[in-house]
């Protein structure tokens, strides 16, 4: 038997004077030692007969895109030892059918290597092999900020 009533507060009360108890587990329900065997026999046969997704070759962990990437980190800039895709300053790299274009910064307008980083970028990307052309894009917004260092860049330079 059950009472309602509304509170004072206006949420409506519904006081019993017993529950039901949940349904105990039985030990029959769970599954055998040789039936899990066989269960995960099954998931670990589907993973590993599983190919791994082709990645295109320009794109993100594509072969091309990391050799680039790779280009890149061989560029050091010549006040901070460390290469320039970690200190932050490559921004962006897109590749279509062999071309090349990297968005990239430097840490500040009046840098010393202002005019001879972006050619070396240029030269250093047109040189991996399977890249045409390379184009570099050099921009000002957003500025460069340490926050832009990756972790090794950071631990490097003792920002860590």
């Amino acid at each position: 038997m059950s009472e309602d009533r509304m509170s004072e507060t206006g949420i409506r009360v519904e006081e019993v004077e017993s529950v039901e108890a949940p349904p105990k587990a039985r030990v029959e329900d769970v599954e055998s030692a040789p039936e899990k065997l066989e269960r995960k026999r099954d998931y670990l046969e589907g993973f590993l007969a599983a190919k791994p997704a082709v990645v295109e070759p320009s794109a993100v962990g594509g072969d091309l895109y990391e050799a680039v990437v790779s280009a890149l980190k061989d560029i050091f800039d010549p006040e901070i030892p460390v290469n320039i895709y970690d200190l932050g300053l490559i921004y962006n790299v897109e590749i279509d059918e062999g071309h090349v274009v990297v968005t990239m910064t430097l840490t500040t307008p009046h840098c010393p290597v202002a005019e001879s980083m972006p050619a070396e970028v240029e030269l250093r990307v047109g040189a991996v092999p399977g890249v045409g052309d390379a184009e570099v894009n050099l921009v000002w917004d957003p500025p460069w900020s340490p926050q832009n260092m990756s972790d090794e860049a950071r631990l490097e330079l003792g920002m860590l």
